[in-house]
């Protein structure tokens, strides 16, 4: 059996966690039988999408993020123009995709499931033409991407700190939101659309997303009274964001988002800054990725 070339793309940051003895790891657990592995280390933002497009377009079959959403972002938008394979690692702060999909956050064992090579495909989306997997959206978690951003201390306690300083001065806005021709107005908080259930960190915004029915979750939270705040993360935490009451879940498939003013939005949990005018589309299971056997 011709055996498959596959690339490691290594985030050093991502999630604040060493990766030094990565490569090491992956050539004592993969299976050489069946694999060539080579490897990259991304040096700057946006490397690793130039590393993913010029491996993509030579002769390796499987690109396997080893880092966060926001790698596996930049690989996977390049993987999914090459409709090639892709795998992930998990080693971001939150892994929201890969948690998703039930790939384990033990290397040793997100390794064996490449070994056993088992491709599904799952749903893209596109955020005013960004490509994103996981999850995107505007307010308040998009306002804390863009502050996060500069925050040299990574992780979840990192991103805690910053989000309750800066939800004291926060102001919700209003959106008109158009889902598949229908018409709602909404004073929200956030407004994510989520292919995936959950941010990262099994913070679950949409608990009954599925990245596997060509649709799209579009989740407002409402403007609530911060007190309340406890109850919406239990809700979070515990998988039930479609029972509480500071939460609308609506399904579609084209979404056009219009805001008062431009501002930053998020794509996979990584910030950028977009005008008032969004359109939000689904690519059904267009991308090919390695997730453990069911």
């Amino acid at each position: 059996m011709a055996k498959s070339n596959i690339l490691f793309i290594i985030n050093p940051i991502s999630g604040g966690k060493d990766k030094l003895k990565i490569p090491a790891l992956i050539d004592a657990n993969l299976d050489r039988s069946r694999f060539n592995p080579n490897y990259s280390v991304t040096e700057y933002v946006g490397h690793a999408a130039e590393i993913a497009e010029e491996a993509a377009n030579k002769n390796f079959d499987i690109i396997v993020a080893v880092g966060g959403d926001g790698t596996i972002n930049e690989i996977g938008s390049k993987v999914l123009l090459q409709n090639k394979v892709l795998g992930i690692i998990p080693f971001g702060s939150g892994n929201g995709l890969a948690r998703f999909l039930k790939i384990p956050m033990n290397p040793k064992k997100a390794i064996q499931v490449i070994n056993n090579l088992h491709v599904k495909q799952i749903d893209t989306a596109t955020f005013n033409d960004k490509v994103y997997f996981n999850m995107a959206g505007m307010g308040f978690d998009a306002h804390i991407s863009s502050v996060f951003a500069g925050n040299k201390k990574r992780g979840f306690s990192g991103y805690l700190k910053v989000g309750l300083k800066e939800m004291l001065d926060y102001k919700p806005e209003t959106y008109t939101i158009v889902i598949d021709g229908k018409s709602y107005t909404r004073k929200a908080f956030v407004v994510s659309i989520a292919n995936s259930s959950q941010y990262g960190n099994n913070a679950h915004i949409s608990p009954l997303a599925s990245v596997s029915d060509g649709l799209l979750d579009v989740c407002v939270v409402k403007n609530f009274p911060l007190y309340r705040l406890p109850v919406l993360g239990y809700y979070m935490m515990t998988g039930n964001t479609h029972k509480s009451d500071m939460v609308e879940i609506i399904t579609g498939k084209e979404i056009h988002i219009s805001r008062p003013k431009e501002g930053a939005i998020h794509i996979d949990g990584e910030p950028f800054f977009m005008g008032t005018e969004i359109d939000i589309s689904i690519n059904p299971l267009s991308l090919n990725i390695i997730v453990p056997a069911e």
